[in-house]
Parts: structure tokens; C-alpha cells; sequence
């Protein structure tokens, strides 16, 4: 029973905190696409600067190698494949959300093009009945 109370009064308590009106879905809206954004952001920097420690440390290990070449008079092997990487794959989790408008657009294409192509099959279709109609029937 002092459980259900306190359970009461905290969660009134926290209605009143939370703002329970429930009036503000513009404001929330903004402040969750905010939040998405610097979100986001964080995410990149972060890949970012894992990238970029990443990078020096190849590099120190790339140094100690050849520090060690040179000691010992060792001569680097040539790679024979170049270094896989020419264009880095994007994260499909970082990739840029598409606005409304802009799908209604590619839908809109798509649209088009299908109607376009069954508008081309219809035609040549006419045509071929036009010449099939033409060869049978004679003008007198």
C-alpha cells in the first residue's frame, strides 16, 4: 500500500515536470530534429577523430618499421596491389536523409518513366496494326 502511494505522489509529481499539457508537438518536433542533427554531428566527429587516430598510429608503426629496415638492412617488399582503399565505402547510417519532396520527385521520374514506356509499346502496337490493317484492305 505505501508502495502505491509513493508511486502516486512521484508520478504526479512528475506529470507536473514533464509539462503534461501536451501542447507543444511544433516545439518538441524542433527540439527532437535538433537533437537528431547534433546527434548526428557527434557521430561523424567522432568517426572522424577515430579515423584520424587510427591514421597516426599507422603512421608511428610505419616509421618504427622502417627504422628497423634501416638497422638491419632490410629492403621494403613492393606491393604488388595497390592500397585497396581509393574511395571509402559510406556509412549507410550517416548517409543523408531525403526530404519529402525530394522522393515525391523520384517517384514522380519513375512514374514517368513507366508511363512513358508503356506509351511507346502502345504506339508501336497502333502502328503495327495500322500497316497489318493497310496491307489487307485495298483502296479501290
Amino acid at each position: 500500500m505505501a508502495a502505491f502511494i509513493a508511486k502516486q505522489m512521484v508520478g504526479n509529481q512528475l506529470s507536473a515536470v514533464k509539462g503534461g499539457d501536451g501542447g507543444d508537438d511544433a516545439d518538441d518536433k524542433e527540439k527532437a530534429e535538433e537533437e537528431e542533427r547534433e546527434r548526428q554531428e557527434a557521430i561523424r566527429e567522432a568517426e572522424e577523430r577515430r579515423k584520424e587516430k587510427h591514421r597516426r598510429m599507422e603512421e608511428e608503426r610505419e616509421k618504427m618499421r622502417q627504422d628497423i629496415r634501416d638497422k638491419y638492412n632490410i629492403k621494403k617488399k613492393e606491393e604488388v596491389v595497390e592500397q585497396q582503399m581509393p574511395q571509402e565505402e559510406p556509412n549507410p547510417l550517416m548517409r543523408k536523409k531525403k526530404t519529402p519532396e525530394e522522393l515525391a520527385a523520384e517517384a514522380e521520374q519513375e512514374e514517368l518513366d513507366d508511363f512513358t514506356k508503356l506509351k511507346n509499346q502502345i504506339e508501336t502496337q497502333v502502328n503495327e496494326l495500322k500497316t497489318q490493317i493497310e496491307g489487307k484492305c485495298v483502296m479501290q
